[in-house]
């Protein structure tokens, strides 16, 4: 090779050795900016999943404050919801003192009906007013609530030919209550003087409640006949019904026109219905306050209440007294001995079988317990008897707005029926144990081949006393017979069922 080009084929060599040198450079510095990029976005990445977590752990969904135009808060697009005043308190929970009762009573029935009202009205904790037509002699050691004579309503035209124009004044009674300026009010509570209401059960569903908003709370009739010729969306004052104070004062602000728009209404719940469909409020329908517009006997629908709180009973003189060999008053009384004992599980039902002797046995708590030779299911039992007639004296199942079971013409299926009688309560195991007596009546001859419930005279049930009873998902009790070497007694334990645990009937 010549000696130029020697030199030449050495340049380039050279040449080439250092583009290399640089092309490696190149590549590490592109591979180390990469890394150094991935690392970066790495710990951002875990730095966001770290918050997220954090936020998790509050609730499945980040919480947006809302505040109403009358202060109150809550949390939306939460899992849980919660209320606040407008100054960020929780929400009270809501007592007898935040309650005012207005009764609607007529000064000719006041010395009877009275004494309806000293069943359940306790004078150092609650605050009510009866608002009557005429002025009663009262006595302030009898502890019944004040008493205000209704203003005057003549200027109220009224054209029904079949009512009476009291009902203009009765439904006025939240308005006049209103304007006394009692302080401290959520709730106003209408009822009539021959309702007994279960104030405890009361409290218990008023607290459902967010007393800051528009309520109008109540029941129907039982019978599906009134509740067509009046509404199916109207409360019968008679068992009584819940107005929270802004729908009040709503209310009181429209209510004497509204009145005169409606002179052909019958009563006064259905002129209360036509002013709150002016307001746009519905009713909130609570199946614990009973109208009870039946005549008769009320046993077949106390013995299967609805799984809800007793909240009232209504129209005390139409109906029977609900125990026997006693006055509608005298009865009365003995039902307020569970109400004070455990009014959350009055009159409660549960269903269990004696499956040895093939008997079938429904506690109604507080008040009766029945047992059926053979076999019933819960889907039969939980349905009322028919024991009373309907609301124009008609034996007829087609007139309730609910379901009912004809009573059984067969001997052997009439039911042994045993009345509350007494109760007593150990503070100390927080148990109660109440009794019931046989009602001593001939039963009709049974040619069964099967165990008499005639030998049973007395049954005792044993609770525990369980005032969260409504704080869960509603569900009847568990009735378990208990063993016992005693002749002629039957013990029944009636508690909250056990996880998996139902009554399966057994042909």
């Amino acid at each position: 090779m010549k000696e130029s080009e020697k030199v030449s084929w050495e340049q380039g060599r050279c040449t080439a050795q250092q583009g290399r040198l640089q092309s490696q450079k190149l590549m590490v510095w592109l591979m180390l900016l990469v890394s150094i990029t991935y690392m970066v976005y790495t710990l951002k990445l875990v730095s966001v999943s770290t918050s997220t977590s954090s936020t998790c752990k509050q609730g499945p969904l980040i919480m947006k404050h809302v505040v109403s135009s009358n202060g109150t808060e809550w949390a939306e697009g939460s899992s849980r919801q919660y209320f606040r005043s407008g100054k960020g308190k929780r929400r009270e929970k809501t007592e007898l003192r935040h309650v005012v009762f207005g009764i609607a009573a007529s000064s000719k029935l006041w010395e009877h009906r009275k004494n309806y009202i000293k069943i359940w009205y306790k004078k150092d904790k609650m605050r009510g007013v009866v608002w009557l037509d005429d002025r009663v002699k009262t006595d302030p050691n009898e502890g019944l609530p004040q008493t205000k004579v209704s203003t005057d309503t003549s200027n109220f035209v009224y054209t029904n030919k079949l009512g009476h124009r009291s009902a203009i004044r009765i439904s006025r009674i939240v308005s006049e209550t209103l304007r006394m300026g009692l302080k401290d009010v959520r709730w106003f509570v209408m009822g009539d003087d021959d309702t007994v209401f279960v104030t405890d059960n009361l409290l218990r569903i008023l607290n459902k409640y967010d007393h800051n908003q528009m309520y109008y709370i109540g029941s129907l009739s039982e019978s599906h006949l009134q509740n067509i010729f009046f509404s199916y969306g109207m409360a019968y004052g008679g068992g009584g019904f819940a107005i929270s104070y802004p729908l009040a004062k709503a209310l009181h602000k429209m209510q004497d026109r509204c009145i005169q728009r409606y002179p052909s209404l019958y009563g006064s719940d259905d002129r209360m219905q036509a002013c709150m469909s002016e307001l746009g409020v519905p009713l909130t329908k609570e199946i614990g306050f009973h109208q009870y517009d039946v005549y008769g006997n009320l046993f077949g629908l106390l013995a299967a209440h609805p799984v809800t709180p007793l909240v009232s009973l209504h129209h005390l003189d139409v109906v029977e007294p609900i125990f026997p060999n006693a006055t509608r008053v005298e009865a009365l009384q003995r039902l307020a001995i569970p109400m004070k004992l455990d009014s959350a599980s009055l009159i409660q039902q549960s269903i269990c079988y004696d499956k040895q002797r093939r008997w079938t046995i429904s506690v109604s708590w507080g008040f009766a317990v029945q047992i059926f030779r053979g076999i019933f299911t819960q889907r039969e039992m939980e349905m009322p008897s028919r024991t009373f007639l309907n609301w124009y004296r008609r034996a007829d199942y087609t007139a309730y707005a609910f379901n009912t079971r004809p009573v059984s013409r067969n001997p052997c299926q009439k039911p042994f029926v045993f009345y509350f009688s007494k109760a007593k309560y150990n503070s100390t195991l927080q148990q109660s144990v109440t009794e019931y007596d046989r009602h001593l009546v001939p039963n009709p001859e049974c040619r069964w081949q099967m165990a008499d419930p005639a030998t049973i005279d007395k049954i005792e049930v044993h609770k525990q006393r369980d005032p969260h009873l409504w704080d869960r998902a509603p569900r009847r009790n568990c009735c378990r017979l208990m063993k016992t070497n005693k002749t002629g007694i039957m013990k029944i334990d009636v508690a909250v069922c056990r996880d998996g645990e139902f009554s399966e009937p057994s042909n």
